[in-house]
């Protein structure tokens, strides 16, 4: 799922330092009583739940979300958000080892998802997967990302996919079009480089994935996959390769500064950068600055870097809201998630956002996003996992510090690809 952070997670000291933390403050508030992950909750219904968050940048849409639930379904929802994610990861994990444990949580999928579920920390969602999908709120295709033997757990937050933003205004001033192809993307930065623009945004902390995967999945969409199984090294030659090309990039000056302290819709607002490459969640970024979609900014589909693909590589995210399995309010929790996954309330959360629904009976305000949302479910896409949530944590974490030094200060990707293979190594080996 998206992360509106700003920092990425720096060390185990610091993790560990806020866990503990984490537990204290809530033994504090409820004390563990030496309850543990498997204790099991009393059923207690209240009137409103906590929604605990690691997206701070969202308040002001959950709150409006809340009142809606509250007048829709009669259970309240009170945003509690973090902004970092180092805190937000410490504070939840912790929250199962006391007895206030979460009504409601935003997570990862992928294997942050498994963990939790092998520990029997989350609820069981499958009755609420089978009437939704029954129901036509949630598409089919989502159900393996929250699938874990034959059971479903948590629902869906969001469903977004990644597409390229553009300054519209700076777009004009250059003389650039939207590209259809990759030749004419390079062509239109080429172009606004020369009219002193930065072409595109990159940033050296959370986000530095980002070109990593659009270079891979735009070349070699196999190898992606393969690279997230385990069943391909990041040393392979088409992973040195799309490294290279990053390099090259960098080295021509299409990037914005990646350590710079102004947060990315600042930065395409002021024309500081002409396009930045992000999930459609960032419409509501955008919106927030009080710029207009379709008259301010608009978007394309990112083309191929290969052309000869037989279908556009579509990086596609999606994000669970997950309840505690031994929770105490968990018939509230269950109401509550009827009403979340309805077309009433998928419409409230979608346009509070500015974004998309995972929910297709959703009425979505944007013309835009109304659109892609249609046309990406046709058969001219391929559907990427992202990398964040296709890559298992510790590769991850390690792949981020490489990415982040990379793109600082570029040089032979080789070293920085071992250091990441190294990891995937050690974590592959303890799975078989």
């Amino acid at each position: 799922m998206a992360r509106s952070s700003s920092s990425t997670r720096r060390t185990a000291q610091a993790v560990t330092a806020l866990a503990m933390a984490g537990a204290l403050l809530l033994s504090a508030c409820g004390g563990d009583g030496g309850s543990g992950p498997a204790a099991k909750g009393e059923d207690k219904p209240t009137d409103s739940l906590k929604f605990y968050n690691d997206k701070g940048g969202w308040k002001e849409a959950f709150v409006q979300v809340g009142a809606a639930a509250k007048k829709d379904a009669g259970v309240g929802m009170e945003p509690v958000g973090y902004s970092d994610s180092n805190a937000y990861t410490a504070f939840i994990r912790s929250s199962f080892r006391t007895k206030e444990k979460p009504d409601l949580f935003t997570w990862h999928t992928g294997k942050e998802l498994e963990d939790l579920v092998d520990q029997g920390l989350v609820a069981d969602t499958t009755e609420q997967w089978t009437k939704a999908v029954a129901d036509g709120n949630i598409p089919e295709a989502l159900k393996q990302y929250f699938t874990f033997g034959d059971k479903q757990y948590c629902v869906p937050l969001l469903a977004g996919y990644w597409v390229m933003y553009y300054n519209k205004a700076v777009f004009a001033k250059a003389g650039v079009t939207p590209p259809k192809t990759w030749p004419e993307l390079i062509a239109a930065a080429d172009k606004l480089k020369a009219a002193g623009v930065k072409p595109f945004y990159q940033t050296n902390i959370l986000f530095s994935f980002v070109w990593f995967e659009t270079l891979l999945a735009g070349k070699y969409p196999d190898l992606y996959d393969e690279l997230a199984q385990g069943k391909a090294k990041y040393t392979d030659p088409g992973v040195v390769e799309v490294m290279n090309d990053w390099k090259k990039m960098i080295e021509a000056g299409y990037f914005s500064d990646p350590g710079a302290k102004t947060e990315p819709q600042a930065q395409l607002k002021n024309g500081d950068v002409a396009m930045i490459n992000f999930g459609t969640w960032f419409s509501g970024n955008l919106n927030t600055l009080k710029m207009k979609p379709g008259t301010d900014y608009d978007f394309f589909i990112i083309p191929n870097v290969d052309p000869n693909l037989p279908k556009t590589s579509m990086v596609f995210e999606t994000g669970p809201v997950c309840s505690a399995a031994a929770g105490s309010h968990s018939s509230t929790v269950d109401k509550w998630t009827e009403w979340w996954v309805s077309p009433q309330a998928q419409t409230a959360w979608a346009n509070a956002r500015g974004d998309l629904s995972f929910n297709p009976k959703a009425e979505v305000k944007d013309p835009a996003l109304a659109a892609l949302n249609k046309d990406v479910g046709g058969d001219g896409y391929r559907l990427i996992n992202r990398w964040f949530e296709a890559t298992p944590v510790p590769i991850a974490n390690k792949a981020l510090d490489v990415f982040g030094a990379f793109v600082t200060k570029p040089g032979d990707p080789m070293p920085g690809l071992q250091k990441i293979q190294a990891e995937a190594d050690a974590y592959w080996a303890k799975q078989k």
